[in-house]
C-alpha cells in the first residue's frame, strides 16, 4: 500500500514580489506516485489555509481542495489540523492557549503605545536616580560626568522627538526662499558670511597668534603653500569651486581655536580623551582571560590588537541601535549645508570620523554606482585622510594623546572634502539629491547579541590585516635599510637608510606644517615617510619611541643640568644622557612638534591602503572599477595633503596648557 501524498502550502507567486513573478517552487504535477510519497504544492490564498484549487494531476480526483491535507492511496482527501486548532486539548490547556493568544494580540495591536510607555517609565526612573545621586554626592568628577551626559542625552532626545516638527516648519519657509529673488538673496547672504568669517579669522589670528605666539605663523604659510600646490596640480584649476575649500578651512579654523586655544575647550577634549582611554582599557579584561595575566609582555599582539576587536564590537552595537546612523546623518547634513557638497560624499566624510575607509562607504553603497568622478574622489580622499575608530584605540595604546587623536579625526573630515574639491573639482552633474539622506544602509543583525558578535567577528579581518601588514612592512623596511646601508658602505656613506633619506626629502613638508626648525623637522619628515610608504601603525610606533624618549629626558633634567655639555651629548638625531649612560635613539620631539606629528600621521593615506580602498569600492560598484583605479593614487596624495592641512591648523593654534 502506497504512502499518502502530502499537500504543501507554497505560493504561486514569489513572496513579497510586487510584479507577481511566478514561483518556481509551485507545481501540482505528480508523475511518480507509484509506491512513493509525493509532494503536491498548492498556493496560499489567505491566512486561513489553501485557496480553492481544482487539482487535475494524475494523483488526484477531480474536485475542489479547501484546506491543507493529504491524499491517501485511494486518492481520498484527509485534512491536516491547523496549527492554532486546539480542539484536541483539554479545557485548561485551551484556556492557557486563548490567554496567550489574547496577550499577544493585545501587544501587537497596541505595540507602539506599550513600548513608549515602557520607555517613559525607564526615563522617569533614570531621572529620579540622577536627582537622588546629585543629592547624595555632588562636586566630584563622577557627578559632573553623570550630569553632563544626562543633559546631553535629554537634548538629543528632545531633538529626536521634535525633529519632524522642525523640518516641517523649515519646509513651510522653503517655498518663500525659492522665488525669483531668492537666488540674489542667497548670494548676498553667502558673501556677507564670507566677509564676516574672514574678518573673524583675521582678528583671531592677530590676537591669539601674532601677538602671543608669532613663531606659529609659519604654519599659516604652510597652509597657503599646500593650497597653492593642490590648486596647481588640480585636474581642472579653472573649474574649482572655492566655496567648499573656504568653508572646509573655516570649520577647521574655528574648531582648532576652541580645542587648542581656549582653556575650557582644551580641558573638555582632554576629559573626553581620558574617558575614551578609560573605556578602551576594558579590552584588557578579555585579553587577560585569553592570553593570561602577563599578556602585556607581547604588547602589540596581545594588548593593542584586542582593542580593535573590542571597539569594533561596540561600534557594531551602536549601528544596530541606530545611534551611529543618526550621528553620521546629522554631521553629514551639517557638512553638506556648510560646504555645499552632495549628500553621499558628506555622509561618507562624517562616517569616516568613526569607522574605516572600507566601512563608511557601506552606508552609501546604493549611490556609489551613480556618483560622479569628483564624488568618488571625495569618498576615497575621506577614507585616506582619516582613521577608523577601532584603530584609534590602538594608537592611544601607543601613548599618543587621545584628545588630539579625537580632534584630528573630526577636523580631517572637512579638510578631506576641501582638498578633494580643490584637486578634483566637479565637472559633471550630480545625480544624488538631498532626499537620499533617508536611504542610509542598515545592518542585517536581528538583536544586540548578534550585532556584538558580528562586530567582533568582522574585526578578525582587521586584526589579521594589521598584524600581517606590520610584519611584512617592518621586514621589507629592514631589508631596504640593510641594502641602503650596504650601498652606503661602498661609497663611504655612514648610516644610509630609508629613514635618513625621508628625513631630508620631506624636511620642507615638516617645516611647512610649523615644526620647529632643526632636528625636529628631520624627525617628523622621517615619520611622514614611514607612514606614506609603509603604514600609519609603524609610524605611530616610531612616534611612541620619541614620546618615551621625551619622558626619559624630562626625568633626567630633574637631576642634571642639560645645558652643561658634560651631562648631555648629541650624535645626529640621537641624544646621549652621559650621566646615565643611556642613548635616546632618534632623540625626542618638542611638545608642539609632537602635536603636529599626531595630526599629520592621523590617516590611512599610504600605498598599501590604495589596494584596500580600490578592492572594497570595486566590489560595491563593479561598473566603476575603471574610474576608481584611475583616481585612487590622486586620492591617496590628497588624503596626505588633508592630514598635513590639519597639522598646519594644529601648529598654528598650539598652546601648551600642560
Amino acid at each position: 500500500m502506497s504512502e499518502p501524498v502530502e499537500l504543501r502550502n507554497i505560493s504561486m507567486v514569489v513572496p513579497n514580489s510586487k510584479k507577481g513573478m511566478d514561483n518556481p517552487s509551485f507545481h501540482t504535477s505528480n508523475n511518480d506516485i507509484d509506491g512513493k510519497s509525493t509532494v503536491v504544492d498548492v498556493p496560499y490564498d489567505n491566512a486561513d489555509g489553501l485557496r480553492n484549487r481544482t487539482s487535475n494531476g494524475p494523483a488526484a480526483n477531480t474536485g475542489t481542495i479547501n484546506d491543507g491535507g493529504v491524499l491517501d492511496s485511494n486518492n481520498s482527501y484527509k485534512p491536516i489540523m491547523k496549527a492554532d486548532d486546539d480542539s484536541d486539548l483539554s479545557g485548561c490547556k485551551q484556556g492557557i492557549n486563548r490567554v496567550q493568544r489574547g496577550v499577544i494580540d493585545f501587544f501587537l495591536t497596541h505595540q507602539k503605545v506599550i513600548i513608549r510607555a515602557i520607555l517613559i517609565i525607564i526615563l522617569l526612573l533614570y531621572l529620579a536616580y540622577v536627582c537622588y545621586a546629585m543629592t547624595v554626592r555632588f562636586g566630584d568628577e563622577g557627578s559632573i560626568r553623570l550630569l553632563v551626559c544626562t543633559i546631553f542625552g535629554v537634548f538629543l532626545l528632545v531633538l529626536y522627538l521634535t525633529w519632524e516638527y522642525i523640518t516641517s516648519c523649515m519646509g513651510k519657509v522653503a517655498p518663500d526662499m525659492s522665488e525669483s529673488r531668492s537666488a540674489t538673496l542667497r548670494r548676498t547672504i553667502r558673501w556677507v558670511l564670507y566677509v564676516l568669517s574672514v574678518v573673524t579669522m583675521v582678528t583671531l589670528l592677530i590676537v591669539l597668534v601674532a601677538l602671543d605666539s608669532p613663531n606659529n605663523l609659519i604654519s599659516l604659510a604652510g597652509l597657503a603653500a599646500f593650497i597653492i600646490l593642490a590648486w596647481i596640480t588640480s585636474i581642472n584649476p579653472a573649474r574649482v569651486n572655492w566655496h567648499p575649500v573656504f568653508w572646509g578651512f573655516s570649520l577647521q579654523f574655528y574648531f582648532a581655536v576652541i580645542i587648542l586655544r581656549t582653556r575650557w575647550g582644551y580641558e573638555a577634549f582632554k576629559w573626553l580623551g581620558d574617558r575614551v582611554t578609560e573605556f578602551l582599557a576594558y579590552s584588557d579584561e578579555g585579553a587577560a582571560f585569553v592570553f593570561g595575566e602577563n599578556f602585556r609582555v607581547h604588547f602589540f599582539a596581545f594588548a593593542i590588537l584586542p582593542v580593535i576587536v573590542f571597539f569594533s564590537a561596540v561600534i557594531s552595537v551602536l549601528y544596530y541601535l541606530g545611534v551611529m546612523q543618526s550621528i553620521v546623518k546629522v554631521l553629514g547634513q551639517f557638512l553638506s549645508f556648510c560646504m555645499d557638497t552632495t549628500p553621499a560624499e558628506s555622509i561618507n566624510a562624517a562616517g569616516n570620523i568613526f569607522v574605516g575607509m572600507t566601512e563608511a562607504p557601506l552606508m552609501i553603497r546604493p549611490f556609489i554606482g551613480r556618483m560622479t568622478r569628483s564624488e568618488l574622489h571625495a569618498v576615497m580622499t575621506g577614507g585616506f585622510a582619516t582613521i577608523a575608530g577601532s584603530v584609534l584605540g590602538a594608537y592611544i595604546g601607543f601613548g599618543v594623546p587621545a584628545n588630539h587623536l579625537l580632534s584630528a579625526s573630526v577636523m580631517s573630515a572637512p579638510a578631506a572634502l576641501a582638498i578633494s574639491k580643490l584637486t578634483y573639482p566637479e565637472t559633471e552633474e550630480p545625480q544624488i539629491s538631498a532626499d537620499d539622506y533617508t536611504k542610509l544602509e542598515k545592518g542585517a543583525e536581528r538583536n544586540l547579541i548578534e550585532a556584538a558578535s558580528s562586530g567582533a567577528s568582522s574585526a578578525i579581518a582587521v586584526v589579521a590585516s594589521v598584524a600581517v601588514n606590520v610584519m611584512a612592512f617592518l621586514s621589507i623596511l629592514k631589508f631596504i635599510n640593510a641594502t641602503l646601508t650596504w650601498f652606503g658602505d661602498r661609497g663611504d656613506i655612514e648610516g644610509l637608510s630609508f629613514q635618513l633619506i625621508c628625513s631630508y626629502v620631506l624636511y620642507p613638508v615638516a617645516l611647512f606644517m610649523g615644526t620647529e626648525l632643526g632636528l625636529d623637522c628631520r624627525r617628523l619628515g622621517e615619520l611622514v615617510g614611514i607612514k606614506t610608504f609603509t603604514n600609519e601603525f609603524i609610524a605611530y610606533g616610531s612616534l611612541q619611541g620619541l614620546l618615551e624618549n621625551r619622558k626619559t629626558f624630562l626625568n633626567y633634567t630633574t637631576f642634571y643640568d642639560v645645558n652643561d655639555p658634560v651631562n648631555i651629548a648629541y650624535d645626529d638625531l640621537d641624544v646621549n644622557l652621559t650621566q646615565w649612560n643611556v642613548v635616546l635613539k632618534k632623540g625626542f620631539l618638542s611638545t608642539r612638534s609632537e602635536v603636529i606629528a599626531t595630526y599629520a600621521l592621523c590617516g590611512f593615506s599610504n600605498f598599501g591602503s590604495m589596494g584596500i580602498m580600490l578592492g572594497a569600492l570595486s566590489v560595491m560598484a563593479p561598473s566603476r572599477r575603471t574610474d576608481l583605479s584611475s583616481i585612487v593614487f590622486r586620492a591617496m596624495i590628497s588624503g596626505n595633503v588633508a592630514c598635513f592641512f590639519t597639522a598646519c591648523i594644529a601648529g598654528l593654534f598650539f598652546e601648551d596648557f600642560a
